[in-house]
């Protein structure tokens, strides 16, 4: 049996390249013939010739967000979650081969995937698709987010108030950095967030009303949550009417450049104006507010359960939704939040490789070898580095990293900590004026990879391999 496989998760990173790895690593245990193309950040190493779908008995599609079929007409296709494929590739395969999971011949007019216009994927939950519709806005709005915010961030390096024309440390170059990160690449956060999440929804032609929607939550004043609201107001207002306004075939072409964007923006901002921006624009204020008054104690809990939710997944559905989270409360002015997030998304590397550096017998050689890349992903912000040893020992790694995480969020929390850099890690953290408090940062951090090495002393076992050596 000839199995070509897709991977795909909805963030393009980590679970994209571990099922891989994993499928890869279990079909040539197995003997199972397999080519793997993966849909992820970086282009996949292999693509799929004609070739191979030809050859292929099975495709197997183990995806999060939507994927072209259109290529493999008349093929039968097994469909999974990613997740599935990175937790348990063996099980997998061996249902794939028993014929215990059963495929589904694709036809052309079938292509269940092929458009999420077509929204004919019955595999998946209503919540499901709106988380990944969500991710998808939320992924193309991240790098403006970190390459604005870091500009920023190097302009607060010439001094807090050196932007400012007119104030006694005015630098040029500081303004440019400003204007660049914060005028334009952070500025059309919003509006990319929407737009991403329209198009997600209905393809091409929810762009200029995503688009607007985002400008309108700005306008408003409903910020992060009112752009979330609009991407999706604006997807299914657009879907809506590219699938019940029909016109002649005279004056078809007018639909897409006329009808559907005329409409599109006009239903979405009405609703912006007229019903969403006041009611989300009062819960914004209400909870800036709440944040701003929070108490040394109530911070610490909130920073120990960002904390923990942030490590939970390690870049997962929660993981996101926290930073999202934070990242929309950095954008009104409040740094704290973000600042808990990065510490807490450092630690679960850092913690498990500071583990296999003290407590070697736990691992074995190759997680000690890959424990040293795990350093560098730790204080770079790469919280999916501590995917693997998680995926091996989900029971004993995931507790302690989540602890570890939620100590260092509270110590953010409690003791002040912010950051004006939504990413970058150690990279950002002695830029000044960036993070406040940078030694009590760093000793959070530390606190919270350590409370990780040493939990993980007690309740890992030891690795056979490694007794063996020893």
């Amino acid at each position: 049996m000839k199995i070509i496989a897709i991977t795909a998760c909805p963030t393009g990173v980590a679970h994209t390249y571990l099922a891989e790895a994993n499928l890869k690593k279990n079909a040539l245990k197995k003997g199972i013939p397999l080519l793997v193309e993966t849909h992820g950040a970086v282009d996949s190493e292999y693509i799929f010739t004609e070739e191979d779908i030809q050859q292929a008995d099975i495709v197997l599609i183990a995806a999060d967000k939507v994927i072209d079929l259109s290529r493999f007409h008349n093929k039968n296709i097994i469909r999974v979650s990613v997740t599935r494929a990175a937790k348990d590739a063996a099980g997998l395969l061996d249902e794939i081969v028993t014929g215990k999971l059963q495929p589904q011949r694709h036809l052309a007019a079938d292509d269940a995937q092929e458009s999420p216009k077509k929204d004919k994927d019955k595999d998946k939950s209503l919540v499901s698709q709106i988380y990944i519709h969500l991710i998808t806005g939320v992924n193309l709005m991240i790098p403006f987010v970190v390459a604005g915010g870091i500009l920023i961030a190097l302009s607060f390096s010439f001094g807090i108030t050196a932007a400012t024309p007119g104030d006694e440390n005015f630098n040029p170059l500081a303004k440019m950095l400003s204007d660049i990160g914060g005028s334009a690449a952070f500025a059309l956060m919003l509006p990319v967030l929407s737009l991403g999440i329209s198009k997600s929804i209905s393809g091409n032609m929810g762009i200029v009303s995503g688009a607007v929607g985002g400008m309108m939550a700005i306008q408003t004043g409903s910020g992060f949550l009112g752009a979330l609201l609009a991407g999706f107001l604006a997807g299914y207002a657009t879907l809506l009417i590219v699938k019940y306004i029909n016109l002649p075939k005279s004056i078809a072409g007018l639909k897409p450049i006329l009808i559907v964007p005329l409409l599109s923006v006009f239903i979405t901002g009405a609703l912006m104006v007229l019903v969403i921006g006041e009611p989300i624009k009062f819960l914004l204020d209400s909870l800036t507010a709440f944040l701003e008054n929070l108490g040394n104690t109530h911070a610490a809990i909130m920073g120990l359960l960002i904390g923990m939710m942030v490590a939970f997944d390690m870049g997962g559905p929660l993981n996101k939704t926290v930073c999202m989270f934070a990242i929309g409360l950095m954008s009104t002015g409040i740094y704290e939040p973000i600042a808990a997030c990065m510490a807490a998304g450092m630690v679960p590397p850092l913690g498990i490789a500071l583990a296999t550096t003290l407590f070697g017998r736990k691992f074995s050689r190759q997680e000690r070898d890959t424990g040293k890349v795990t350093y560098v992903l730790g204080l770079s912000f790469i919280t999916e580095g501590a995917i693997p040893y998680a995926v091996a020992d989900p029971l004993r790694v995931i507790p302690a990293i989540v602890a570890g995480s939620g100590l260092a969020g509270a110590l953010s929390m409690a003791l002040g900590c912010a950051s004006r850099a939504p990413h970058g890690g150690i990279f950002v953290m002695f830029i000044p004026n960036v993070i406040t408090h940078v030694v009590g940062y760093i000793v959070a951090i530390a606190a919270g990879a350590l409370l990780t090495a040493i939990i993980l002393r007690f309740i890992k076992k030891d690795s056979p391999e490694t007794v063996q050596e020893m």
